[in-house]
């Protein structure tokens, strides 16, 4: 009966063999697939007489022919690949939001545009048909400023709802990944079933690798351990569900179901570069926008607060919406200083100045309410915080303003003679840094006569100019200082050491409490998606502010608001907006070309890694069908060695 072993173990072999073969023709198109293997080994030896005798062929195994390093470094290189391609078409969309490419021309052409209109505003600042071109313009800059706002929180909020779709993706695929490793052990290392069952759960493996980079821990019969972001998601037969969350400070994150709430470090795949993009890109982005958007909102607002159009000054004045009562609670910095509030008498004329002293580091420091009871203690104006809002008005008979222009006299005198001088003062003061000039006399006499004349200083004492009011000097001519300031003497007496004062100055407010405040601004709002043209500025252009001048036909204001574009801001790295801008567009297109060539390399090295699992793992039909060969002739040997055996053993029979 040994023969008859020989032969059916031979069979079984045979039929084995056609039986993987089979397999693997009918899986060669199919996507994860191992080619299989049949292993053969000489059975066990039987004894004839003296002699020891084959026993025939033993099926030791299917192998799968798979190279787990190959296997491994794709797994990898499909999350880096996914997490490219994610990336990469969310920075495509992000430089078309930008639009530097568009025929419009987007934010820096809205930006120029807004400039020219100010700039032409400034050579004709009492002409209206300009202060609309300005308001056209400065719409057409907020409304692009809030597009391109909407865009990005638009694109965000896909990222998180797509993110939190590929949490569900993630949770379906480990929990059939971990049903199939509890099959695969149930069955067992080495037969067909099991192998099948490995390339399903291989082919999910990778499938999960480009929605996450993946880590593989290979166990006994077969089983697969997979983490994910440091975290054993499926641990034999056992997962754990993941989910995706917004935390307080509005970043993505993955969390483990019932983990603790343990942020985990996600990288790789398509999870990992919405994550990256939400928590990294976006953000930036977004931050750079409103970066410009603030600047540009507190270049113009601080200029333009300190100045009138030619609507001319107010009886009463409403901020925007304050966040709290703390000065430090606004986009718009508030430092220690002072601003004033020049008071017009509308019946007499009279014009007073009025400082308020911002403190802004004292303990307890100033608040807005604090700061609206010092403004209301001066006599003539009222002031309060009214639903969240500072609310400036005056009595009858009263206007108000900040502009810089200088007083029409001197702020203090000491002319001893009987019959002194009147002194004009008028001009536009041009220097960088607020000042109280004094003006002293040298030597005594009429003005005309003589060697009088006045010396100035400044602040800090130096002597900056000397003028001759003496011989050569008509009463009433005007002398301008290189400064901008002009005096004119009248007809009258001096006294060598008389004196007058006169207040000059370059800004009107040093704490920044009135943009803060959206006291005057031309803006409102505090960021890309908020920034507006103020309601009144709106509503009546002539309340554009061009003029600082007492007489509002200068164009002071215009001009520092149109220069603004050209100015380096500190709150831009010393960049003017344009510049600024211009760099976030250049970083997002060298992030575009960066993310490309990273891709096309992976894609690469994907490629020459799948040529290599091919050479290995690939079923390759001409091979098969010699195989299948060779098992079509070693099935008719064998059934033939049989048959042989019968016809023998039936003549031995016959000779008995």
């Amino acid at each position: 009966m040994q023969d008859y072993s020989i032969g059916l173990t031979g069979l079984k072999a045979a039929q084995t063999g056609l039986n993987i073969v089979g397999n693997n023709i009918a899986n060669a198109a199919t996507e994860g697939y191992h080619r299989q293997r049949v292993e053969l080994a000489p059975s066990a030896y039987g004894q004839s007489g003296e002699m020891a005798i084959g026993g025939g062929v033993d099926v030791a195994g299917v192998t799968r022919m798979i190279d787990r390093l190959i296997e491994g470094e794709l797994l990898r290189q499909e999350a880096s690949y996914a997490q490219l391609s994610e990336e990469l078409s969310t920075l495509n969309s992000v430089e078309t939001v930008l639009g530097e490419y568009a025929e419009s021309g987007g934010l820096n052409a809205a930006l120029d545009a807004f400039f020219e209109a100010l700039q032409v505003l400034a050579n004709h600042p009492l002409e209206q048909v300009w202060r609309h071109e300005v308001i056209n313009a400065a719409e057409a800059l907020a409304g692009e400023f809030r597009r391109m706002a909407s865009t990005f929180s638009s694109l965000e909020d896909q990222i998180v709802l797509e993110a939190r779709h590929a949490a569900d993706s993630i949770n379906a695929l480990i929990s059939q990944i971990a049903e199939l490793n509890g099959k695969i052990q149930s069955v067992g290392i080495g037969l067909t079933e099991a192998t099948n069952l490995c390339d399903r759960r291989d082919q999910l493996i990778t499938e999960l690798s480009r929605l996450i980079s993946v880590e593989t821990i290979p166990r006994e019969y077969g089983v697969v351990d997979v983490s994910i972001a440091g975290l054993p998601a499926v641990t034999g037969a056992m997962a754990t569900e993941v989910a995706v969350e917004l935390q307080g400070d509005q970043t993505l994150g993955l969390f483990a179901v019932g983990g603790g709430g343990h942020n985990l470090e996600t990288q790789g795949g398509r999870l990992g570069g919405l994550l990256s993009l939400k928590n990294g890109l976006l953000w930036d982005v977004r931050d750079d926008l409103d970066t410009v958007a603030k600047a540009v909102i507190n270049a113009i607002n601080r200029y333009h607060v300190e100045g009138l159009g030619v609507k001319g000054s107010f009886t009463e004045l409403i901020g925007g919406v304050l966040t709290s009562d703390s000065l430090f609670e606004t986009d718009s910095p508030i430092t220690d200083g002072t601003f004033y509030i020049r008071l017009r008498d509308t019946t007499t004329g009279m014009t007073q100045r009025h400082a308020v002293e911002v403190d802004a580091s004292g303990v307890p420091p100033d608040t807005f309410a604090s700061i609206a009871a010092k403004i209301d203690s001066i006599e003539g104006l009222n002031c309060s915080v009214v639903s969240s809002r500072l609310r400036i008005f005056t009595d009858l008979g009263y206007e108000f303003d900040f502009i810089r222009a200088v007083a029409p006299e001197p702020t203090t005198s000491n002319l001893t003679t009987a019959s002194p001088p009147e002194i004009s003062v008028s001009g536009m003061y041009n220097e960088a840094t607020n000042q109280t000039l004094r003006f002293t006399v040298v030597g005594s006499g009429s003005i005309g006569n003589g060697d009088l004349r006045v010396d100035v200083s400044n602040d800090a004492g130096d002597v900056i100019g000397a003028l001759n009011v003496g011989v050569g000097y008509a009463a009433g001519d005007v002398i301008e200082l290189d400064n901008g300031i002009k005096i004119a003497l009248g007809t009258g007496d001096l006294n060598g050491g008389d004196s007058f004062d006169v207040e000059v100055y370059s800004t009107t407010d040093t704490s920044g409490f009135l943009a803060a405040a959206g006291m005057n601004t031309f803006f409102s709002g505090t960021s890309a998606s908020e920034v507006r043209v103020s309601e009144d500025i709106a509503a009546i252009p002539d309340r554009i502010a061009t003029a600082t001048g007492s007489g509002l036909t200068d164009n002071t204001v215009a001009l520092q608001m149109a220069r603004v574009r050209d100015e380096a801001l500190e709150s831009l790295d010393g960049m003017t907006p344009n510049q600024y801008y211009q760099r976030v567009v250049a970083d997002i297109g060298q992030r575009v070309s960066l993310k490309q060539a990273q891709q096309d390399n992976v894609e690469s090295m994907m490629q020459n890694l799948e040529m290599r699992r091919n050479e290995i793992s690939g079923v390759n039909i001409n091979d098969e069908a010699a195989q299948l060969l060779v098992f079509e002739k070693m099935f008719q040997a064998v059934a033939k060695y049989l048959n042989t055996l019968q016809a023998t053993m039936a003549t031995m029979m016959e000779l008995l």
